[in-house]
């Protein structure tokens, strides 16, 4: 009985005070109190008004930035960008109310995108951006090692890789389902157990595939990558489809 219970809890998960920040300037945008053009105060003066360090206020910005929601103009500091949140939310519906057949759609795009990114990836890649992912394929191999929620760091290897790609409605797309799916992953604890692991390896090989210039073997290997979150989400929506054939019934 208490076994059963106990699913009903949900994992506490502490935020890290850089994705405070985010949510904070997240709902100023969606508010509508923070608009396309506006300037945001210095990184003192945010953390000052944060009461934090400013590491985390900078790893905010930092973020924001690299999704486009903000950027850095030269002697006027960092201001809102025209492509922000907003648009973001209006694209689609939070993942995490989507069911069934909803959501494989969902995960059958990211299938598409992500092979597709993999494989200009290794076209057009230049060495920057093979320094660039392979920073972030670092931080993930840290995070697995540690046994900790590598979700974030997963994020970035995928979307460096979609930068590499030198397309950026390809990045654009994969900011707007891929940090979703993900969360709704680690809601229901997907990619738990020994997954971490065989993750990283597939993403060291995904690696050397775009940085000796090989196209098709880097879409293949993303494929295969991605072939589990796949298989997830065709059950999910097998699933949903017997519950609603048998309410018919």
């Amino acid at each position: 009985m208490a076994k059963e219970l106990l699913k009903n809890f949900k994992e506490i998960i502490i935020e890290k005070p850089a994705d405070k920040i985010i949510n904070q300037i997240k709902e100023l945008i969606s508010s509508g109190q923070l608009k396309a053009g506006d300037k945001l105060p210095s990184e003192r003066m945010l953390s000052e008004r944060f009461g934090i360090g400013r590491t985390s206020v900078r790893d905010a910005l930092q973020k924001l930035e690299f999704y486009g929601i903000l950027k850095t103009l030269p002697q006027s500091g960092t201001v809102v960008a025209g492509f922000g949140i907003t648009a973001l939310e209006g694209l689609i519906t939070d993942v995490l109310k989507l069911e069934g057949r909803d959501f494989h759609s969902l995960v059958e795009t990211r299938v598409l995108l992500e092979t597709n990114s993999a494989h200009f990836a290794a076209q057009r890649r230049t060495e920057q951006d093979i320094v660039e992912i392979s920073k972030t394929l670092e931080s993930y191999e840290k995070a697995v090692n540690a046994g900790t929620e590598a979700v974030e760091e997963d994020l970035m290897f995928h979307l460096k890789i979609a930068e590499a790609s030198k397309n950026s409605v390809l990045k654009s797309l994969m900011m707007i389902v891929t940090p979703d799916i993900l969360t709704y992953f680690t809601e229901n604890h997907v990619c738990s157990g020994e997954r971490p692991k065989i993750a990283l390896e597939e993403h060291y090989l995904i690696l050397d595939h775009i940085k000796n210039q090989r196209p098709e073997e880097a879409e293949k290997s993303m494929r295969t990558h991605l072939q589990d979150i796949l298989k997830f989400s065709t059950e999910s929506s097998n699933l949903k489809g017997n519950a609603n054939g048998s309410h018919m019934n």
